[in-house]
């Protein structure tokens, strides 16, 4: 992950570009920056490069993919076409635009090979995976969004010791205070910044989670013209896209009533300029899964310590899913290590917000060295458990986490396995002298002090698997949700008007109509929409009873037909869903 920075030595003839390299040899999946100075005369035409010179390069691999490069601004009279070859070997390009010099001329630059993995891509409907190895990537996050504007030594501190504690994602914001001057004028030595913290995070083995806008409202107040955000977007995928990043659109996509249709249009040019098609998503207070219809987010991400959203979503959508906030910067120790553990095992992937506390990053480091030395990349959740929560790749390995101490007993495939204890607090792990043999596990953890983990696992298997490597071990499907209320065993008992008022909220409840072995333990997601809207659906409740959170800027016309949908989790991983239709008004 590193940077090769080389002026642009294209050559001119009369009238004719003549294929010259401008490079030197460039490692794949490193960015090279083709740099163009413009002249007295071109300076002059265009007092203000980045609203008015247009400039692409269309590069062609040895493997005849073809990527557009738009060029952008980078202060004074400079241009930089940003690129990072993803195949070794000569890659030609012919630049367009509105600049006559350079119009049809032609270059090529010359791609080596690396022992860079490369990208990451969606995977295995839940799970990430490179670009060039073709192996898993286990997603672990942190949070620094100031870092891009934090002093030099802060900066560099911060990443050092994530990269030691083998973090593999920063979630930063980019569009900062002073980032641009007016609507039509970044101010470079801002977004130079930004490159070097980017770029120091991919030299120390970590992707950028780029968090673009802190809110609509904010993008809004200063870039109110869709032509002011289409330049905006440009400019940003075309100085970012070349680095190891995934994009977050907004901090909390929810705040504004424009929301998902500024997402839409946002994610939409995201995905039109990103040459290397990052993974694409926005941050939220609860969940980006609304957005999924507009079908230019390719991974959910959720805001939620409850870990009940993602249990649910995971069931819903076929896409990778990220935590950015399964525990609060304010959690004690105990409360962050038990959520990351809870949220594993809905099959979310973390993202911390640590406030560089070390009891946490020491929680984080615990949980990388153990899901390092598993198929996590397979992992499912598992629901034939009781006394704790489970994932598992049938048939090879089963993760329990038993966060009060107690009786465990859980099924596996008939085989033996190595039975192992790790101790989620000091990172210790303890294999019992006794192999299992069997099909139902049944024990209790070392002690009662804290929180367990117990790992069943046919190690030799595993070997034998990675032998000849194979990153799909398990069918991949996704359950058929059950929407008849008849064949439900719970039902809705509140809201019980036919009315809602945002001025009077209104109490939620639900009622089990009959006991058995699914509904010993229920999880409860309470979702709004108002569909003429188009603004998709919000979380509204989560659990049994409790009071509708029904935000003010779900609808602009009252009174207004609002969709309830209940989302239930049974103890067995069968989802239901419940729709009530009623009348909202102010």
């Amino acid at each position: 992950m590193g940077m090769t920075r080389l002026g642009f030595l294209l050559l001119l003839s009369a009238g004719v570009g003549l294929a010259q390299q401008v490079c030197a040899p460039t490692p794949i999946y490193s960015v090279c920056d083709i740099v163009i100075e413009l002249d007295d005369q071109e300076a002059a035409a265009h007092p203000n490069p980045y609203l008015t010179v247009d400039l692409r390069a269309e590069l062609r691999s040895p493997k005849a993919k073809t990527i557009l490069v738009p060029a952008f601004w980078d202060g004074g009279r400079r241009l930089v076409i940003r690129f990072s070859p993803v195949d070794p070997g000569t890659w030609d390009f012919r630049l367009s635009g509105n600049l006559a010099r350079f119009q049809n001329k032609l270059g090529q630059v010359q791609a080596t090979a690396s022992e860079d993995a490369g990208f990451i891509m969606p995977a295995n409907v839940h799970h990430w995976r490179m670009t060039e190895s073709l192996k898993a990537h286990l997603w672990m996050g942190d949070t620094f969004l100031g870092l891009g504007a934090a002093p030099d030594a802060e900066a560099a501190g911060f990443i050092d010791a994530r990269s030691k504690l083998k973090f593999t994602h920063v979630r930063m914001a980019v569009m900062g205070k002073g980032a641009f001057q007016s609507a039509e004028q970044p101010d470079a030595a801002y977004f130079q910044q930004m490159d070097r913290r980017i770029l120091a995070l991919n030299k120390a083995g970590m992707f950028a989670d780029l968090v673009l806008f802190d809110s609509p409202g904010a993008l809004l107040a200063q870039f109110g013209a869709w032509q002011q955000r289409e330049k905006l977007i440009r400019y940003l995928v075309s100085r970012y896209s070349a680095f190891h990043i995934t994009w977050n659109i907004f901090r909390e996509f929810e705040s504004h009533a424009e929301g998902r249709s500024l997402l839409k249009e946002i994610g939409e040019q995201v995905k039109k300029y990103d040459g290397y098609q990052h993974p694409r998503s926005t941050g939220t207070t609860a969940t980006s899964a609304p957005a999924l219809p507009d079908q230019w987010m390719n991974f959910v991400t959720h805001h939620d310590q409850t870990t009940t959203i993602g249990a649910i979503e995971h069931h819903v959508f076929a896409t990778p899913m990220v935590n950015t906030g399964f525990a609060a910067e304010s959690a004690s120790a105990d409360e962050f290590r038990k959520n990351l553990w809870n949220a594993t095992m809905t099959g979310q992937y973390p993202t911390a917000i640590t406030g560089n506390s070390e009891a946490k990053l020491q929680a984080m480091k615990a949980w990388q060295e153990f899901m390092a030395r598993t198929r996590y990349w397979d992992l499912e959740p598992h629901y034939d458990v009781d006394g704790g929560k489970a994932l598992s790749l049938p048939d090879t390995e089963y993760i329990i986490y038993i966060e009060k101490p107690g009786p465990v007993e859980v099924l596996v495939a008939k085989h033996g396995y190595d039975v192992f204890w790790f101790n989620p607090v000091t990172g210790e792990l303890t294999k019992e002298k006794k192999e299992f043999k069997g099909e139902r596990w049944m024990g209790e953890p070392p002690d009662k002090s804290h929180d367990w983990v117990l790992h069943l696992s046919r190690e030799g298997r595993k070997e034998g698997m990675l032998r000849s490597y194979k990153f799909e071990s398990r069918p991949s499907f996704m359950q058929e949700i059950e929407q008849s209320p008849l064949k439900a065993p719970f039902e809705i008992i509140e809201p019980a008007v036919e009315t809602l008022s945002l001025a009077k909220p209104a109490k939620f409840s639900v009622k089990v109509k009959r006991e058995t072995r699914g509904t010993r333990e229920m999880r409860y997601l309470w979702t709004g929409e108002v569909p003429t809207e188009g603004r998709g659906y919000r979380v509204i409740g989560i659990g049994t009873d409790g009071t509708l959170q029904i935000p003010e800027t779900l609808a602009q016309q009252f009174p207004a037909v609002f969709n309830i949908r209940l989302y239930a989790l049974n103890a067995v991983g069968k989802v239901y869903a419940i729709d009530r239709v009623l009348r909202l008004t102010k």
